[in-house]
C-alpha cells in the first residue's frame, strides 16, 4: 500500500475500480441535497470548512489527482507540483454557489475521470510517478480519488454529529485491500501494495 495515499485507498470497499467508481456515483445522486442547502454555508467550528467548501475541493482534488494519473499513465517523466488545498480553498469562493451547482460539477468530474480510467490498460493502470514526495501507480490513484470522496462525505450526511464521525474515523484500524487490475486477466494478480 502506497505512503500517505492508503489513508485514502483503505476507505474504498475491495471492489474492481470500476465497481468503486459506479458506486462513488450512486453515492453523489443519493445524497439529500436539501438538507445539505440547509446546512451549507455553515461550519462545525470556527476556521473549518463548509458543506460547500467541501464539495468544491473533493472537484478540484479530483481534477488535480486525474492530471497526475494521466502524466503517469503517458510516462511522461514529469514530477508534478505539490497541491495546498488552503489556497484553493480561500479562492474557490464555493459559498457563493449552490449546492446544485456544486454537486453537479462534481458529478461531471467523476464521470470524467471513470472515462479516463476506463481508457487505461494494464500497463498504463500499473505505471508509476512521484505525488508531492511519495511514489504512487495510477491504479492507487484511481482508488485514492474515491477513498477521498469517502473521508469528506462521510461526516457530510450528518453535520451535527461531525466530530463525532471524524474522531471515530482517526481510531478506526485500516484494513489491507488488494484491488486488482479492472478487465485484466493473468494467471497472477496485480499487487498494487507496498509490502
Amino acid at each position: 500500500m502506497p505512503e500517505y495515499w492508503d489513508r485514502y485507498i483503505n476507505l474504498v470497499p475491495d471492489v474492481e475500480l470500476s465497481q468503486a467508481f459506479q458506486d462513488s456515483i450512486q453515492q453523489l445522486d443519493q445524497l439529500d441535497r436539501t438538507a445539505l442547502a440547509r446546512v451549507g454555508d455553515k461550519t462545525y467550528a470556527a476556521g473549518k470548512w463548509s458543506v460547500k467548501d467541501i464539495i468544491q475541493h473533493l472537484t478540484d482534488a479530483e481534477r488535480i489527482m486525474s492530471y497526475r494519473a494521466l502524466l503517469f499513465a503517458r510516462r511522461s517523466g514529469m514530477i508534478p507540483d505539490g497541491f495546498d488545498q488552503d489556497p484553493f480553498a480561500a479562492n474557490a469562493l464555493a459559498n457563493r454557489r449552490t449546492i446544485d451547482d456544486l454537486l453537479d460539477e462534481l458529478l461531471i468530474a467523476r464521470r470524467s475521470t471513470r472515462d479516463l480510467y476506463d481508457s487505461f490498460d494494464h500497463d498504463m493502470l500499473t505505471a508509476r510517478g512521484v505525488c508531492w514526495k511519495y511514489e504512487v501507480s495510477v491504479l492507487d490513484l484511481g482508488f485514492a480519488i474515491l477513498g477521498h470522496q469517502n473521508h469528506h462525505l462521510c461526516p457530510c450526511k450528518d453535520r451535527c454529529a461531525w466530530a463525532s464521525l471524524q474522531r471515530a474515523h482517526s481510531r478506526r484500524p485500516h484494513k489491507q485491500l488488494h484491488h486488482q487490475v479492472p478487465g485484466y486477466k493473468q494467471p497472477h494478480t496485480v499487487n498494487t501494495r507496498r509490502d
